[in-house]
């Protein structure tokens, strides 16, 4: 993933680029990104949004250094019998019971209460994560007021939450690429719902608090000049270390399969990836 802002993003003799008010050319390797997330101040071409599309890259319109997440381009690439069957899933109140106690075991290592509605176990799930922000904030000796923020007073907000919602928005974009490029709606999810995002969240918070959040707290404690553009460089090597985007697909199967119901073959005509990733060489310390 990677932040643009105050250019034109293009593509010039067959390249990904974004120039800026003085002409300056910055080459975007688009078919190694899985989003791209554009803040104020960014223009795109027909020919850049279609070039996205072709090789799979989400672009996301957000606010300044991330803060609100205003719209995105589905890239393409979905299947409908992966859409059929999670409608069904979400449709059947049975499997979505057990999906959403699934993602419960999942985020929080045990499994939940039972016979316990959805609306009761996203009740119980609120009190934990409450309890959860509130041990980190101690682990990294942060003041902690609780979630709390206004988009709209962004600058006047404090500092852990201002570092919280970038973290998110990097986490969201990321997921939300994960769930499109797997075939699925990010719009129909199980814990949330009537949100554009609910699915991207129900998956996104299963990993939150090991991958985002202790980075967003660690931010905040370290107090930079630039809180939300070290967030976001932070996350962009967490994710690369922990393989992120590699682990979110699978982590979709198999929250889908707790539901019980038979999951769709892949057709034998599928597409395969725009640029399949090369076979690793070396150790983690060799890059290809």
């Amino acid at each position: 993933m990677v932040f643009l802002r105050y250019g034109q993003l293009d593509v010039l003799d067959g390249a990904f680029v974004l120039v800026d008010a003085n002409g300056t050319r910055t080459h975007v390797p688009v078919g190694a990104l899985a989003c791209i997330l554009l803040e104020p101040g960014t223009r795109v071409s027909h020919a850049a949004a279609a070039l996205a599309a072709r090789v799979g890259t989400l672009l996301i319109w957000v606010g300044e250094a991330g803060v609100r997440l205003y719209a995105s381009g589905q890239p393409g690439g979905a299947r409908a019998d992966r859409l059929l069957y999670q409608a069904r899933l979400a449709l059947d109140e049975d499997a979505r019971r057990r999906v959403v106690r699934h993602m419960f075991t999942l985020r929080f290592g045990e499994e939940p209460p039972g016979r316990r509605s959805v609306d009761q176990l996203r009740g119980i799930e609120g009190a934990r994560v409450k309890r959860i922000y509130q041990g980190l904030a101690q682990q990294y000796g942060v003041s902690w007021k609780g979630r709390n923020y206004d988009p709209r007073s962004w600058d006047r907000g404090d500092l852990p939450n201002r570092c919280v919602s970038a973290a998110n928005a990097c986490l969201y974009g990321v997921t939300e690429a994960a769930v499109l490029a797997a075939g699925y709606a990010p719009a129909l999810g199980f814990l949330h719902t009537g949100k554009p995002l609910s699915f991207v969240y129900d998956i996104a918070d299963i990993v939150k608090f090991d991958v985002s959040v202790p980075v967003a707290f660690r931010v905040a404690r370290d107090q930079p000049a630039d809180p939300e553009g070290e967030v976001r460089r932070s996350l962009r090597d967490a994710f690369r270390q922990s393989k992120l985007l590699g682990r979110l697909i699978p982590l979709i199967a198999e929250v889908l399969a707790a539901g019980g119901l038979e999951p769709p073959e892949t057709p034998e005509d599928a597409v395969g990836p725009a640029f399949p990733d090369p076979k690793p060489f070396g150790d983690a310390g060799h890059r290809g």
